[in-house]
């Protein structure tokens, strides 16, 4: 069996060790004779896989003991309605940051419970290139949160820093980004991120939020969606998405063997670095996206003839270069190189654009 380097923007990768201790503990985990599988959500094997999940989610993240860890479902688009419903009923009242593709559904959806203000939009000839520096922006005194989008998935749009808010709760929408370095979580309100592109697979989701911002919700807001719910139960309200849970659990472990996030974040920069360089030291291919917000996970870049976009994504294919047709709102290619990317295949993916411009360019 061949692996190919998968530069899918989600669902995306999963480290080959973790894939491989999976499998080996797929038919009986640790003596069960059990899979995880096939195991109740609140029998002591799986209960003990879900606490130490989260014990190494909490040490990899430094988490302060007064946030809650929520194992969820329902991805990050879930997140988008619940955020709201938990937080905006202290004033009725928000601010978003309209960075890219994803900020601009959160503000959609949150229109839905209140009067949101953005605060920044980033738009610019129909295209999302830049995020806004520090300081040019002003957050309303009175607004429940703010919400922003650290990395913008489609246009490989990233803040490089963590907007100051003040005394205004901030939640983040950290799906691509999660994991890929350390972060300090105390300057954040609430973090949420969909699994399937730096946790583990599609179908959980991780929220992470302080316990003042729970129990407040607005009115008929159904059970399932009130963090309070889940928080006091200990995500297991309902039957959690347990095998999501325990890949995350061996993913997690897998990050503390690579060094923990200061780790990942050396490897995760030295990727970008090399591959952004290769496309700016080429006159056949370019990135769209202002330097200082470029993204560590997700590189868009466009050839100088359009016309060869098919052929380059079947010559990668030929080669196990695999998912690197870009998202149609933004067209081109896109390398997502998220932490379970092997810096071997970024390697390979930069010798084979070299050789596609020797030959095309």
């Amino acid at each position: 069996m061949t692996r190919v380097y998968n530069f899918s923007a989600g669902p995306a990768a999963l480290p080959e060790e973790v894939l491989t201790q999976a499998q080996a503990e797929m038919l009986d985990w640790h003596g069960s004779g059990m899979s995880v599988m096939e195991m109740s959500h609140r029998g002591k094997e799986f209960m003990s896989i879900a606490a130490e999940a989260e014990s190494d989610l909490r040490e990899l993240m430094a988490v302060p003991t007064n946030y809650k860890v929520l194992f969820l479902q329902g991805g990050a688009s879930s997140q988008f309605a619940m955020i709201p419903m938990n937080l905006i009923g202290r004033t009725g009242k928000a601010d978003y940051f309209r960075t890219g593709s994803w900020s601009k559904k959160a503000i959609a959806e949150a229109k839905r419970f209140g009067d949101i203000r953005v605060a920044v939009d980033a738009e610019a000839d129909g295209k999302f290139t830049s995020a806004p520096a520090a300081g040019e922006f002003e957050i309303s005194k009175d607004a429940a949160y703010v919400h922003y989008t650290p990395n913008e998935t489609i246009e490989g749009v990233e803040f490089g820093y963590v907007p100051e808010t003040g005394e205004v709760p901030l939640a983040a929408d950290m799906s691509s980004t999660i994991l890929s370095r350390p972060i300090d979580v105390s300057r954040f309100g609430i973090i949420y991120a969909g699994a399937q592109k730096n946790i583990g697979p599609a179908g959980l989701t991780i929220v992470i939020v302080r316990e003042d911002l729970i129990g407040n919700p607005i009115d008929h807001t159904p059970a399932m969606f009130d963090y309070k719910t889940h928080a006091g139960a200990d995500s297991m309200y309902n039957t959690p998405p347990t095998y999501g849970w325990y890949l995350a659990g061996l993913v997690f472990k897998w990050l503390k063997g690579q060094g923990g996030l200061a780790g990942m974040a050396e490897i995760n920069q030295r990727k970008a670095t090399k591959l952004y360089q290769a496309i700016d030291n080429s006159g056949f291919y370019s990135n769209p996206v202002d330097p200082a917000c470029r993204s560590w996970m997700n590189v868009p870049f466009t050839l100088a003839n359009a016309e060869l976009d098919a052929e380059f994504l079947k010559q990668a294919g030929e080669v196990d270069l695999k998912t690197l047709k870009g998202h149609r709102s933004v067209g081109g290619m896109r390398a997502s190189i998220y932490n379970a990317m092997p810096e071997a295949g970024v390697d390979a993916l930069i010798a084979f654009m070299a050789e596609f411009e020797r030959k095309n360019g």
